[in-house]
Order: structure tokens, then C-alpha cells, then sequence
């Protein structure tokens, strides 16, 4: 019978060669050309490794960016940056943002402002007429957002359920417009949906305006209108002019916040 072989391969008995090893087995003469080709390779790779690093650090920055997208309404009375909550206000903001994009809000008007309480636009155009709007929103007056000097809130008429395209500048702290409870229209309040980080003077200038009668609303027509000429999301394209959104139906005749003691709707 024969002996089984421990080891076929008689290279499997040879110890394996390491690095130092085989350094120290290379002659004298080769190891500065090694140690330039090393240096080189190095020198090669380096600037991969810190743009990589760069770009990982970066990452995070960018997505910071990302949760509150701000939009420009330009208006022939200045330009407004309001930044939005989609956090607070998923619906209302997703809805803003559609309009916005289709391009529904060029050429309307700011119809209504009262001073020391609001500035509303949004529906109507120079010719006072309104546009054709999506299907109504349910209200998120209950986000826990107050109507405080400087925010961005939903128009809508008594059903709270009703907002649509219109929004409203808060000139002033108007906390008695916030959601108290749903028994009804008036305890429900107006929803929060963003602020205004620049150009809350030319809110005020708008609300400084004289106003009149004009069209069909009775009164707080600001004279002259100020007339928004195009909406955009900063970081994104500018949308092409729409006359109305798609697939709309009718709007409702006159939704805005109740009107400010004093003061007729």
C-alpha cells in the first residue's frame, strides 16, 4: 500500500516571500527607481481620495437644504422669498408648489390688502376675474404654526376645507386666526404653511397702499394692484406662463380670512 503524500506541490512547503523579504533581496541599484514609482502613484491617487472626501463632507450640506424650499413671487411692487414647511404643512405646501411650477400665479393680483392685519392674492387676475383652479385641500390649521407677523398662510372661504390657490401675508400678529378646534369654520383657523424671509417691505408697501372698490369685492382693493409677473422655486427653472391649471374646477367666488374687526370682508 502506499504512503499518502502530505503535500502534492512542493511549492506549498515553501516559506511565503513578505515584503521586507523581498526589499531586502532587491539590489541596491533598483530600490530608488521602486521608491520614485511609489512616490508617483501616490502623488496619482492623492487628488482622487481628497475629492472624494470633499464631496462626502459636502453631502450633507446639500441635503440640509433641501426640507425648506423657498419660492419668489416678482411683483411689480418688489420681489417676496417666502420659505415653506412641508414638515408642518405637507398639503398645503405640495399645493403651493404645483401652482407655482404650472405657472398659474403669473399675472394675478394681490385683490385685498387691510393694513395692520393682511395681504391676500393668489386667484384673481389684473382684470379682477379668477382663474381656474385643482380640487380644494383639507385644512392643516391645527400644525401647530401660529399667524404670526411675516407668515404665509391658506386663504379659503367658511368651509375650512375650502383653500385652494389663494394665500395671505399676516402683517401683524393675528393669532386669533389660529386653529382653536373643529366645531366650526371660525374655531378652525388658517393654516401656516411658510414666511416670508425677504421682502416683507414690499408686503408692507402693498398693504400701504390706498384702496377702493373695484370689480366685485366692496372695498380693500389696493390702487394701484400689484400684479405678481412670475412665481419660481429657487434652484429649479422658471415655469413657462400658465393661463390656468389643468383638469380644474370652478374656484369659489371670494375665499379669505375673516375680515379684521371694523373692516368688511
Amino acid at each position: 500500500m502506499s504512503v499518502p503524500r502530505a503535500f502534492s506541490c512542493a511549492a506549498a512547503l515553501k516559506p511565503t516571500l513578505t515584503a521586507a523579504a523581498y526589499h531586502a533581496r532587491m539590489p541596491d541599484a533598483a530600490r530608488p527607481a521602486m521608491q520614485r514609482l511609489l512616490a508617483f502613484l501616490i502623488l496619482l491617487l492623492l487628488p482622487f481620495a481628497l475629492s472624494a472626501q470633499a464631496v462626502k463632507q459636502a453631502a450633507p450640506a446639500a441635503a440640509s437644504t433641501q426640507p425648506h424650499p423657498q419660492v419668489v413671487l416678482r411683483t411689480t411692487a418688489g420681489d417676496i422669498t417666502v420659505e415653506l414647511y412641508p414638515d408642518k404643512a405637507p398639503k398645503s405646501v405640495a399645493n403651493f408648489l404645483q401652482y407655482v411650477r404650472e405657472g398659474f400665479y403669473s399675472g394675478t393680483v394681490m385683490h385685498r390688502a387691510i393694513a395692520g392685519y393682511m395681504v391676500q392674492g393668489g386667484l384673481y387676475t389684473r382684470d379682477l376675474q379668477p382663474k381656474r383652479t385643482h380640487s380644494a385641500i383639507t385644512s392643516e390649521a391645527d400644525n401647530g404654526l401660529s399667524n404670526l407677523r411675516g407668515t404665509l398662510a391658506v386663504a379659503r372661504g367658511a368651509d375650512p376645507n375650502s383653500g385652494t390657490s389663494q394665500f395671505f401675508f399676516n402683517l401683524v400678529d393675528n393669532r386669533r386666526l389660529d386653529y382653536v378646534g373643529n366645531q366650526s369654520g371660525l374655531t378652525w383657523g388658517f393654516a401656516v404653511f411658510g414666511k416670508v424671509v425677504k421682502g416683507m417691505d414690499v408686503v408692507d408697501k402693498i398693504a400701504g397702499l390706498p384702496t377702493r372698490a373695484l370689480g366685485p369685492f366692496a372695498n380693500d382693493v389696493p390702487n394701484p394692484l400689484p400684479v405678481v409677473d412670475s412665481a419660481y422655486v429657487i434652484g429649479e427653472e422658471a415655469p413657462a406662463r400658465a393661463a390656468s391649471a389643468a383638469t380644474p374646477p370652478p374656484a369659489p367666488a371670494a375665499a379669505k380670512p375673516a375680515a379684521k374687526k371694523g373692516a368688511k370682508g
